[in-house]
């Protein structure tokens, strides 16, 4: 069964599909007419998180298409909802609410402790050295899925993102926000963990 998991609830409808190679995805049936070139030159598995989340967005509100602005943000049309989108392969994740939600899914890898100076500021304070893996993937999937509802070119994960402390669990709820030296906005982000992965949603 390609649908994998359900994290609706009843702000948002969050759903993530898991690659079935036996699974029929049809570019020509599933991809918009305005988005055919877009994938042209696309590895293979990017072409199936493409389709897998087109066959979830027909699910869920069949008579709806994805678009994308200048900047490459994808957006519904009609415009009646709200759209995010992740993909970590062989998973593809979609949200879709009336209000505006960010999604992120991420897999579990040693090599983000790598990157950790990249977005890791007041996070320091808090973070157990000894899940660090965990600790660091859950916040860079927060501020992703922040990212995707509260962006601007100007503006870093390190500096302009906070993700306030939390202790570990499978499912936990977060606060977090985003600033700059004028304003500042607070944010629930919603944490699962589940199968190696992790899963960020805000709305």
């Amino acid at each position: 069964m390609p649908l994998y998991k359900d994290f609706s609830d009843d702000i948002a409808t969050v759903l993530i599909w898991k690659y079935d190679e036996n699974e029929e995805l049809n570019p020509d049936i599933l991809l918009e007419s305005e988005n055919q070139n877009k994938i042209l030159g696309y590895h293979p598995n990017k072409i199936a998180e493409v389709l897998m989340v087109r066959k979830m967005l027909k699910t869920v509100l069949p008579e709806h298409k994805i678009l994308y602005r200048e900047n490459g943000e994808p957006y519904l049309f009609p415009q009646n909802h709200h759209i995010s989108i992740s993909h970590s392969y062989p998973l593809a994740a979609l949200a879709v609410s009336k209000k505006k939600v960010g999604i992120d899914l991420e897999k579990r890898k040693e090599k983000i402790k790598n990157i950790r100076h990249k977005f890791i500021l007041h996070e320091d304070i808090y973070i157990d050295n000894r899940e660090e893996v965990d600790f660091l993937t859950a916040i860079w999937c927060v501020k992703e899925a922040l990212y995707k509802i509260h962006h601007s070119k100007h503006w870093s994960l390190k500096k302009h993102y906070d993700v306030l402390p939390f202790e570990l669990q499978e499912e936990f709820t977060v606060k977090s926000r985003v600033y700059d030296l004028e304003n500042e906005d607070f944010f629930k982000a919603k944490i699962s963990f589940f199968d190696n992965y992790c899963l960020a949603i805000v709305d």
